[in-house]
């Protein structure tokens, strides 16, 4: 499978036209499937604490139906996201957004691990999920989708490789100084949850905020396949890697759900994942 890596932003006049636009060379590239950053079609509100009503949109809202209509007439499935306003509860929430190549909405994730700092007031502008885990077929592939902090607790990328993800999605809003970092938890991921990873970027800095850095596509081996700051990059991924990967160390380890649902329910849920003597 071939995936596009599409590290822009698109909240301006002509986000709908440019969007298209990177989406049909991706389909002349080869790709099925195009990622974008963390809530793509929205300013980084999150660098303060200022919530503004018209970021969160419904279920229907219009940035959806975009995303919808350009997969659509190009033939491509995306992975891209709002703020959902909730039409049950009325809570935002940052969510992932997965389209097939008939801009048919195969499924969601929302946010679970919010950063509450300088530059990511995130709990101020949307709330925490409360839903299981699960995975997305997408254009033929089991898609685990993590929302940037989702990655650094790794419970959650494992959860869905148990679950049969064949590649963890990680749209991303992270800041250049940190990138080496990160770049640590991206190759450990693949390597312990024997998935290919995906993580893009948004492009550049915003409201002060000095948002940057590569996106990267990762193999279960550990093999960097692709590091890139270019707006548009397709990668592709060989599925046919992840039996003879699960049937190497550490892949062929069990996963032992039954002893860390046991430990999970015995532990406390406090800041900084410490559980007190």
């Amino acid at each position: 499978m071939r995936i596009a890596m599409i590290s822009d932003v698109f909240f301006d006049d002509a986000a709908e036209d440019r969007l298209g636009t990177y989406l049909q060379r991706s389909k002349a590239d080869g790709a099925s499937l195009a990622v974008l950053p963390e809530i793509p079609l929205n300013a980084w509100s999150p660098a303060t604490k200022n919530v503004i009503e018209s970021d969160a949109e419904e279920p229907d809202g219009p940035r959806v139906a975009m995303m919808s209509r350009v997969a659509r007439e190009s033939g491509v499935g995306l992975v891209g996201g709002v703020i959902m306003r909730d039409p049950d509860d009325g809570k935002r929430y940052n969510t992932a957004m997965v389209f097939d190549s008939s801009g048919g909405l195969v499924g969601t994730h929302r946010k679970q691990h919010l950063p509450d700092e300088p530059e990511f007031w995130e709990t101020y502008h949307y709330e925490p999920c409360e839903r299981p885990i699960g995975v997305i077929d997408v254009e033929g592939v089991r898609v685990g989708v993590q929302i940037c902090s989702d990655i650094n607790r790794p419970m959650g990328s494992h959860a869905q490789a148990a679950l049969g993800a064949q590649v963890i999605i990680n749209p991303r809003s992270t800041e250049l100084a940190s990138y080496e970092k990160w770049k640590h938890v991206f190759l450990a991921s693949p390597w312990t949850t024997r998935t290919f990873l995906v993580s893009v970027n948004r492009p550049r800095a915003e409201q002060g905020v000095l948002i940057g850095g590569p996106s990267i596509a990762v193999a279960p081996t550990m093999d960097v396949l692709c590091e890139t700051t270019d707006a548009c990059t397709v990668v592709e991924l060989d599925f046919s890697l992840l039996e003879s990967m699960r049937s190497r160390y550490p892949g062929y380890l069990p996963v032992r759900s039954d002893l860390y649902a046991d430990a999970w329910g015995r532990a406390e849920s406090v800041p900084g994942g410490c559980v007190p003597g």
